[in-house]
């Protein structure tokens, strides 16, 4: 399982270093973060303890579908069909499709924190 790298930048500074990039004026640097948040909060929502808790479930017990997730975890399904979507996103979680559901895959579980002025 990799490390994922996360940047934090403020949100004027993003949106400007998003644009450079679109538009070629930049190259990223190697190893640079490759998923940015505007802020330590909006972070702090998308791994927080229980989602990281979340991820570590899904590592650990591997379960083959979302209603086995849902009671290993003690959270209801609903509630975790929006995290897994969010995880899918940033690339923290691989949706696989199996023959009758869905079965949540970890990509990551480690994280490295880039904090950009």
């Amino acid at each position: 399982m990799k490390t994922v790298k996360i940047g934090v930048m403020p949100e004027d500074k993003l949106r400007q270093y998003m644009l450079d990039l679109a538009a070629g004026r930049m190259v990223p640097k190697r190893g640079a973060p490759r998923i940015w948040f505007h802020s330590m909060k909006s972070l702090a929502e998308v791994l927080s303890d229980n989602n990281r808790a979340l991820l570590k479930i899904i590592a650990d017990e591997e379960p083959e579908t979302i209603q086995e997730l849902a009671r290993i975890s003690g959270r209801q399904p609903s509630n975790l069909g929006r995290t897994l979507k969010t995880f899918e996103h940033y690339g923290f979680v691989k949706m696989e499709r199996t023959a009758r559901a869905k079965k949540p895959v970890a990509q990551a579980v480690d994280f490295n924190i880039v904090l950009t002025a």
